[in-house]
């Protein structure tokens, strides 16, 4: 089975949550919610907004390897019998504190939570770099390692 980042794309524009996971400090798995606000023009890297203060922040910048999980109720393209879509991200974490970038990722949905758009005092961006995906239907599974995956 071939998959494409092209199909993962079209897959994850019908998912709007998933798990960011990341290293805690002493050793352990720290998970939280992210939304994706459904604006997913995937390539390989995805963004998500917080406050510079949160844990999973000091979790990144001590270790960047984090992993990425996407439940959604349609399938991927090309895989069959699927309950779902099943993807997980591997990748690389960095912190973005430079409101131009924000600007170029915002959408109107995140002033729900940043109530002054990208001019939120404290907000970050998280830029996750795919590194790895693997995909699963319930029978069928797959995956990609990116070109620009480095080890």
């Amino acid at each position: 089975m071939t998959q494409t980042l092209s199909d993962i794309s079209e897959a994850m524009k019908q998912i709007d949550f998933c798990t960011l996971s990341t290293h805690t400090g002493d050793g352990a798995i720290g998970a939280r919610p992210m939304s994706n606000n459904r604006n997913v023009d995937y390539e390989g890297d995805a963004c998500f907004f917080t406050y510079d203060d949160r844990r999973m922040v000091a979790d990144i910048e001590r270790d960047a390897n984090v992993g990425v999980t996407y439940l959604g109720s349609a399938g991927i393209k090309g895989l069959v019998g699927a309950p779902g879509a099943f993807i997980h991200v591997e990748g690389k974490a960095s912190i973005v504190r430079d409101s131009a970038r924000f600007r170029e990722h915002w959408d109107k949905s995140l002033d729900r939570w940043f109530p002054q758009g990208p001019e939120t005092p404290g907000v970050a961006m998280i830029e996750v770099a795919a590194r790895r995906i693997h995909i699963w239907d319930g029978e069928e599974e797959a995956e990609i390692k990116l070109p620009k995956a480095v080890d």
